[in-house]
This record gives structure tokens, C-alpha cells and sequence, in this order.
């Protein structure tokens, strides 16, 4: 501490010497101990301390508290300090504020007139001391006290340039906290026309504080660009000599620079005066070409400072999207860096490349790279450029490359790394999708990208071909063929023997013409995965047999006896058991005709967005190209193999527990309407109970979720889809009548006092008093939160099946978390708010708990998403913690919640913190969320 030896503290040095050469932590708390006591009796004892002796004892107090100790006391003491006249005191005194003083302390008001002191004071240093200050403790206070003075100083003609740029920083600081702070009218001018200014510093605080205004109220502050272009017109074409004092290893301004091509990225177009487009165009063109030229120097700060010009010039050309010659240029700069040493270059370029394919003016310029991107792709060390490279590969793919780029992507999938095979896969199956002039080929694609990376192909991917499939008459039956000689490999991924029970169930008779395809032989091949399979998979192949009674007569016995096995027929699981049994009795006693009505070929699929390329939206928000495949989203395969099955029986209850119903198209009465609408299929056992046992309840499972089966038992199905927003929230219960009967005198009531309904407030609309055999009803219900609280409210359903009298009661998943709005911000704010907060154990909860199982941080990750707050990555030193932020809307206050979840994972324990401005509701939120772990 060079400044603290510098004013002889030698008290203070000598403190910092005892506390390091402790040998053990107890020595030092012994010694910090002694310390605070020797304080505490010289603050209370002797009242002629003088102003040195303070700030010694203040700088000892701050030592003590950075290595991690409570500070109780000092603080009336630092506030002195301010009113010093001495630099180095209230230095000292501003730093021990910023630091240590809590926004709800007693002393704020102190402090705020100390502050106001020193901005009216005609020292610029002390200005910039409280600056500094007001910065640091960022709060709302502090925004709502200062509104008037900042904003003066800042446009003040008697301002100090020095000053000017502290005052725009602290603008812009109060700004992010409360957006009141700026004033309009008048000031808006004035604001934008510090880009105008003399003093570079100035002009470079000005331009993020107007970059943030932008962002709130660009056409408030539009008259900047045409100001923000001549600037970087006068630094673009300056030499490094002519701003010297700015000047970076011979680039002049590179960070005003920088800022204000980020500045003109929030318009579009960035101006609408040709003049200034054009000098526009010109600025951009002169960076580029200054790209060219060979480089001032040869250390990496120069290349370093121009290619950050650069790359930020090439984003305002790509955001602008309208010149093709610097598009092109731009391309063709970017081409240059594929093959650079500097393996960040090769990333930014590989990222900038991604945009360019998207424009229509640079996407065969992007082209032309294809052969170094695709080594890149596989020759790279570094994972992250190897997956910017498959992204631009996927980026730049069309009509005239499609195969090329699916074959190589489909060769490097072998060995690609685990951590981008799944994206891959999904990328793969949408480009030979959209681009498939033959879908013999497309099937092909599919069926190697199984074959290759069978572990990495979700759901979505496997039901996406059989869509397919169903949907075009001409590749059925080349697709039956070549799934059946993929089976016949010795090691065959349970994926593929999915596609290939679902395609032959339905095809197989295409192909049963070949001895070597028999329908004999075509069973014996799947029934020989049958048993290395999981229960959902052999509940699919079970119903593919059945279809086999109907397509191959001649095979009926050899079916019926797999039917009858004992591992079948008495099966641990629900599902294959039921199928097994009903399925047997099915073949034995339905004739012909009948066989052939339930059991008919799959309707078409509907059209709909692919499912396939919602996946991948989620998985790179902002980074996947629109794609035109509109094919429909199916029904699952898995769960509700050869729907057509049930097609024309509606009178058998027993099929709708098979998940076999028809589609929702097709028959919108029946549950699975109530499937598709939730986008969440129930995979449950079912529950033989015709009393409404509700042993399928967990009402706490839509902590993390907002859609799903909420209960579900041999009568009736009850579904839940909601939607919040702020302190409002709406809930839509879909009930389903799972019976060959009506269920009447169905009312539905909420159990919630008046007293609970004054904290939330619930509104239930009425239904019909009967639900129809095989039908689904929907009720609507509004809520909205006007207070904290504890209870969530429940419903009674009543209703009379068969003469006999049912009553369900269950909870309904709304809970405190879901009206979170997720609040983004930086590891600086968090954890200045987060020391604030955790002052006052009334202010914080804590849970420390055992794992339920193995601790799975990707599955926890997910569950922190679905909280409902901001997962807040590469803020906690530690990459396992988890760290979020939110705000709790309530109707008369808004209370902000930050959490930090510490998984241990030796000791296979998790430590959960939630720290708010109001106790009932972090002890709430910790509660909710520790019991999904």
C-alpha cells in the first residue's frame, strides 16, 4: 500500500506485518481482536483524536473487514473524516463509506449532505471524491438525492473537464439503478453535444452514458448520430500523432472508437441524411482499408487495438446490412484472419463470418471459404472455434453446398467433441430437412446420424423422421428397407430400433415381398432387441406386434406368445403389462374387419413449425438462422405409438390408458388434446384406483415448470398450462375425462379464505356441470399477487361417475417464485447488493441439505432456469455456484431477491442462500427451491 506509507502510517504497517506473519487463523483473529478492542477504546476514550490518528484507525478498520471480519463500529468516524480538508482523510473516509456504509443506515442522510458539501466545493478533487462515492454506492437513494446536482455538473460550461467525466460515469451508474434520474427536454441536446467536446476523456464517458440513453429512448436521443459520425470521421482519418495523449500503440482512440461504432449499432438505418451515410461509409471504408496496411508496430497491443476497431466496424456493417461493397470487404478481411495464428482472431472471425451468410449481399462471398472453414472445424485445437466453425457451416449451407456440408459435418460427428455433439445432431437434421430434393436421401442422413451419435439424438430428431415418412408416400417404402438392414447390425442404438419398429409397424408390408424381409423375419429381428431395451421402447415394439397381426395374418401365433410371456403379462411396469394383456385380447377376439379398422395405416401428420428447429432456437437464442421448414410438430411417437390404433373405438376406455388416441387434429374430444396443449406427455404409471387416489400428485413439481399433468387417476386427467407477468398471473386447468362415461354434477371450487385472498388475490370462472365421456374441458383462473405469502390455494373437485360420488382436493402450483421477474446484472452490482442485503438476518435465509440422489449440476442449472430468476454466469469465483437475481412483483411493493446455490460436491451437499429486502419472502423462496433438490 505505496499511498499508506507515503503519509507514514506506520501504525497501520506495522498491524498489516503482525496480521501476516500469523502462523494459524486463530493467531489472527486473536491479533484482529486485540486490535479492535485498542480501537474501540480510542474512539470512545479519548476525544482529541486528530484527523491523522482517525484515518489510521479508519484504515485498520477497513483492513479488518477485506479479510472477511464484521465491523460494527468506526462508521460516525469515517463520516468525520469527510468534512477534513486534507485529501488523504477524506480519501480514506469515502473509501470506508463506499465500502461499509449500508443504504438503510441511520447515517445516510450525514453522509448525503457531506457529499452535497463537496460537489458544490470548487476543488475539483474533492468533486471527484464524492463522484466517486455516489458511484460506488450505486444506490436508488443516492440516485433520488443527486438528480439535480449531477446533471448540472455535467453540462455546466464552469465544470472542470476532469470533472465532466466523472460526473457522466456517475450519471450513468445512477442511470442503470433508477432511469428517472435523466431529465428530458432541454437536456437532451445538451447531453448529446458533449460528443462535441474538446476533452477526449470527456467525450469517451459521454458516449456510454448516451449508448445506455439510446437504449431506452432512441428517438429521444437520435440527434447524436450525425454528431457520433463526425467524431469518428475526425479519429479515424487523424494520424497517431495529431491525439497524441490518446493515442494506443500508434491506433488512435481505439476505445472511443470502439464505443461509438457500438453507439450507431442502435439504429437502423444508422442515418437517414445521405450526407452523413455517406461519411459514414467513408469512416468504415477507411478502417478497413487502415486493415491492410502493414503494421506501426510488432507488438500485440497494436494488432490487438486495431482489430478491436475493426471487428466492432465490421458488426455496424453487418447491422447495417444495405452496402454490399463493404459487406463483401468486410467477408473477405475476415477470410484473411481464418487461417491467422492468434486463435481468439480466428474465433471473431469464424463468429463475424455467421452474420455475413445471412445477408443476401455477402452470403456467397462467405461461400468461397467453405474449404478452410470445414478445416477449422476439424483441425482446430481449441473446442470453442471448432464449434464457431460448425455454426458458420451451418450458417452458410444452401441448395448448392447442402450435401457437401451434411456429409462432412456427418464424418466429423465420429470424433467430434462430446460437448457439441447435440447441437450438431440437431443442426445436421435441419439442413437435410430443409434442403433435401430427394428424401431418400434425407433418410439416410438420419438414419447415419443415429448410427454415429445414437446417445445425442433427442426425441425430437427420431419423431422428425417418421413424420416425414408418414407424410410422403414416395420414401415409404425405401425407408422401410433401409431401417431394416440398420437393425440387422450387431450393435443397433435403442433410437434406431424406435424409428425402426414405428416405420415397419406401418410399412413393413412394402417390403414383405423379399424371403430375405419376411414378416417372420422381419419380427424375429425386432423381438430380438425386445429385451436390451428400456420399458417405453419395448411398450412401442409391443404395439408394433399387433400391427404385425394385421398386416401378416400368417404370423398371429408367433405374436400371441410374446404377448403371453410371463415377463410381459405379469411386468413389473404398468404400461407394458396393460399393453401386453389388452393387446392379446385385442388379436383373440376382434375379427378381421375389425383388426383392420383400429389397427389402419397413420393419418398424415399436420403442418407446423419443426419441432427440431425450436430445439436448437432455445439451445442459441439469437444465433440460428430463420429457416423455412414448416413441417408439423408430432404427437409422441413413444407414448402414443400408431394412433390410428383407437382411430374408429372410441368406446374402449382401455385404449385411451395405452396412450394410443388419435391425434389432436383428428379428434379434439379425447386427452390427447390435453397432451399436445401442455407440450409435456405423462409417462407415469398408472394408478388402478377409481376413487380419484391421487398417489400421481405433486403439486411441487411445477416450482421450476409452468405446464404439465398436475393429477391424474383411471377417471379423470388434470392438466395445467400458466403464464405470469409482473405481479399478474393466469392459470388454465384442462380437465379430461378418461371414462366410457359422463361425469356429472362436475364443479370444481377454491378453498382460499378471504383473509389469504387479500395477499392473493384469485378470480375462477365457472365450467359446465358435465364433462362428457372422452371430452376435455378447460377453466380459467386469474391471480394476482398483492402481498407475500406463505400457503398456495387449493381446489375441490366434485363430481358423480357411475351414481357413485367422487372428490378430489389438490394444491394449485402457484407459487411465491412465479411472479420473479429475472434481473440482469454485473458481478460488481451483485455482490455490493449482496453484502447489503446480508447486514440483517431478517434479511436472509439459509438452507444447508443433502443431495436426493447423485448431484447433477446440468440438471440443477435447469431447474435454477425454470426458478423464474437470472442465472447469472461468470459471477461467482467458483464455476460450480449458481447465482441468480430477481424481483418479486407485488401489487403495492416490488421486493429484489438475489440467491447463490453452493453445491459441495465431495460431501454431496448443497448450501442455499436467499437474501431479499423482506424476511417472509427469502424464507419463502428458500423453502420452494430446496425442496427441488
Amino acid at each position: 500500500m505505496p499511498a499508506v506509507r507515503g503519509d507514514g502510517m506506520r501504525g497501520l504497517a506495522v498491524f498489516i506485518s503482525d496480521i501476516r506473519n500469523c502462523k494459524s487463523k486463530e493467531a489472527e483473529i486473536k491479533r484482529i481482536n486485540k486490535e479492535l478492542a485498542n480501537i474501540r477504546g480510542k474512539f470512545k476514550g479519548d476525544k482529541t483524536l486528530d484527523g491523522y490518528q482517525k484515518k489510521k484507525y479508519v484504515c485498520k478498520l477497513l483492513f479488518i473487514f477485506l479479510l472477511g471480519h464484521d465491523i460494527d463500529f468506526g462508521h460516525m468516524e469515517a463520516v468525520n473524516l469527510l468534512s477534513s480538508n486534507k485529501y488523504s482523510e477524506k480519501q480514506i473516509g469515502y473509501l470506508f463509506i463506499s465500502v461499509l456504509v449500508n443504504t438503510n443506515s441511520e447515517l445516510i442522510k450525514l453522509i448525503i449532505q457531506s457529499i452535497k458539501n463537496d460537489l458544490a466545493s470548487r476543488n475539483p478533487i474533492h468533486v471527484n471524491l464524492a463522484l466517486q462515492c455516489i458511484a460506488n454506492i450505486g444506490s436508488r437513494e443516492m440516485a433520488e438525492a443527486f438528480a439535480i446536482e449531477i446533471p448540472k455538473l455535467l453540462v455546466s460550461g464552469d465544470t472542470m473537464d476532469v470533472v465532466k467525466q466523472s460526473a457522466a460515469l456517475c450519471l450513468l451508474r445512477l442511470f442503470r439503478t433508477s432511469q428517472e434520474i435523466i431529465p428530458g427536454g432541454e437536456w437532451t441536446s445538451r447531453i448529446i453535444h458533449l460528443l462535441n467536446d474538446q476533452h477526449m476523456g470527456v467525450v469517451t464517458a459521454a458516449t456510454s452514458l448516451i449508448d445506455a440513453l439510446v437504449k431506452k429512448n432512441p428517438e429521444e436521443y437520435k440527434g447524436c448520430v450525425s454528431l457520433a459520425v463526425s467524431r469518428l470521421s475526425r479519429i479515424v482519418t487523424a494520424n497517431y500523432t495529431d491525439l497524441q495523449d490518446y493515442t494506443y500503440y500508434f491506433v488512435p482512440a481505439p476505445w472511443l472508437s470502439v464505443k461509438l461504432l457500438r453507439l450507431l449499432q442502435n439504429y437502423t438505418p444508422p442515418a437517414e441524411d445521405p450526407g452523413v451515410r455517406g461519411r459514414l461509409n467513408e469512416c468504415l471504408e477507411t478502417i478497413l482499408n487502415k486493415a491492410q496496411e502493414p503494421p506501426k508496430s510488432k507488438k500485440v497491443q497494436h494488432s490487438n487495438a486495431k482489430n478491436a476497431v475493426l471487428f466492432e466496424a465490421i458488426s455496424l456493417i453487418i447491422h447495417n446490412d444495405s452496402e454490399p461493397g463493404l459487406l463483401v470487404r468486410a467477408c473477405n478481411q475476415l477470410g484473411q484472419f481464418l487461417s491467422n495464428r492468434e486463435t481468439n482472431l480466428r474465433y471473431l472471425a469464424l463468429e463475424s463470418m455467421c452474420h455475413l451468410a445471412t445477408s443476401e449481399f455477402s452470403h456467397e462471398a462467405v461461400k468461397k471459404h467453405q474449404e478452410v472453414v470445414i478445416l477449422s472445424m476439424k483441425m482446430e485445437k481449441d473446442v470453442s472455434v471448432r464449434q464457431q466453425a460448425v455454426d458458420l457451416l451451418y450458417a452458410m449451407c444452401d441448395k448448392s453446398n447442402a450435401e457437401e456440408i451434411v456429409q462432412e459435418m456427418l464424418n466429423y460427428l465420429e470424433t467430434a467433441d462430446y460437448s457439441i455433439r447435440e447441437e450438431m445432431v440437431l443442426k445436421v437434421a435441419i439442413l437435410a430437412e430443409k434442403y433435401a430434393t430427394d428424401y431418400t436421401w434425407y433418410v439416410d442422413v438420419i438414419l447415419n446420424l443415429i448410427r454415429i451419435a445414437g446417445d445425442y439424438v433427442s426425441e425430437e430428431v427420431w419423431y422428425r423422421v417418421i413424420q416425414i415418412v408418414i407424410n410422403r408416400d414416395e420414401v415409404q417404402g425405401y425407408a422401410a428397407k433401409t431401417v431394416f438392414e440398420a437393425l440387422q447390425a450387431p450393435a443397433c442404438h435403442e433410437n434406431m430400433v424406435k424409428v425402426g419398429g414405428y416405420i415397419l409397424g406401418e410399412f413393413g408390408n412394402l417390403i414383405a415381398g423379399d424371403h430375405r424381409s419376411s414378416p417372420s423375419v422381419q419380427f424375429q429381428l425386432l423381438h430380438s432387441k425386445y429385451h436390451l431395451c428400456s420399458p417405453m421402447t419395448r411398450a412401442l415394439l409391443l404395439s408394433t406386434y399387433i400391427k404385425f397381426i394385421n398386416l401378416f395374418p400368417e404370423i398371429r401365433t408367433q405374436v400371441q406368445e410374446v404377448f403371453k410371456q410371463h415377463s410381459n403379462l405379469r411386468s413389473a411396469d404398468a404400461e407394458l403389462q396393460q399393453r401386453a394383456s389388452e393387446y392379446l385380447q385385442l388379436s383373440i377376439i376382434a375379427s378381421s374387419d375389425v383388426l383392420a379398422t383400429v389397427l389402419e395405416e397413420m393419418p398424415a401428420f399436420p403442418e407446423r413449425e419443426s419441432s427440431i428447429l425450436a430445439v436448437l432456437k432455445k439451445k442459441k437464442p439469437g444465433r440460428v438462422p430463420e429457416n423455412d421448414i414448416k413441417e408439423s410438430k408430432s404427437p409422441t411417437p413413444a407414448t402414443a405409438n400408431h394412433s390410428n390404433e383407437v382411430n374408429n373405438a372410441n368406446n374402449s376406455a382401455s385404449a385411451d390408458l395405452l396412450g394410443l388416441s388419435t391425434p389432436p387434429t383428428s379428434q379434439p374430444g379425447n386427452t390427447g388434446v390435453l397432451l399436445d396443449v401442455l407440450g409435456d406427455i405423462y409417462s407415469g404409471n398408472k394408478t388402478n384406483n377409481a376413487s380419484g387416489a391421487n398417489n400421481l400428485y405433486n403439486h411441487k413439481k411445477f416450482v421450476c415448470k409452468n405446464n404439465g399433468v398436475l393429477f391424474e387417476n383411471d377417471l379423470i386427467q388434470i392438466g395445467v398450462k400458466s403464464e405470469f407477468r409482473h405481479n399478474l398471473g393466469r392459470l388454465g386447468l384442462f380437465y379430461g375425462n378418461k371414462t366410457s362415461a359422463a361425469l356429472q354434477n362436475f364443479v370444481p371450487s377454491l378453498i382460499w379464505s378471504e383473509e389469504q385472498n387479500a395477499k392473493l388475490s384469485i378470480q375462477l370462472r365457472s365450467v359446465e356441470p358435465t364433462l362428457e365421456a372422452g371430452a376435455q374441458i378447460q377453466q380459467m383462473l386469474n391471480a394476482e399477487c398483492i402481498d407475500d405469502y406463505t400457503d398456495v390455494p387449493s381446489m375441490a373437485i366434485s363430481f358423480t361417475y357411475n351414481n357413485m360420488p367422487q372428490k378430489i382436493t389438490l394444491k394449485l402450483p402457484l407459487f411465491l417464485n412465479k411472479f420473479f421477474e429475472p434481473t440482469e446484472m454485473n458481478g460488481e452490482s451483485f455482490f455490493a447488493r449482496w453484502k447489503n442485503l446480508g447486514s440483517g438476518n431478517q434479511q436472509r435465509s439459509q438452507k444447508i441439505f443433502k443431495a436426493s440422489g447423485v448431484m447433477d449440476l446440468a440438471a440443477a442449472r435447469t431447474k435454477m432456469l425454470g426458478y423464474g430468476m437470472a442465472l447469472l454466469d461468470g459471477i461467482d469465483p467458483n464455476p460450480d455456484n449458481f447465482v441468480c437475481a430477481g424481483i418479486v412483483h407485488m401489487r403495492s411493493q416490488q421486493v429484489g431477491c438475489l440467491l447463490r446455490l453452493e453445491p459441495n460436491k465431495n460431501a454431496q451437499m448443497y448450501r442455499l442462500t436467499v437474501r431479499s429486502s423482506k424476511e417472509p419472502v427469502s424464507v419463502e423462496l428458500c423453502e420452494l427451491l430446496a425442496d427441488q433438490f
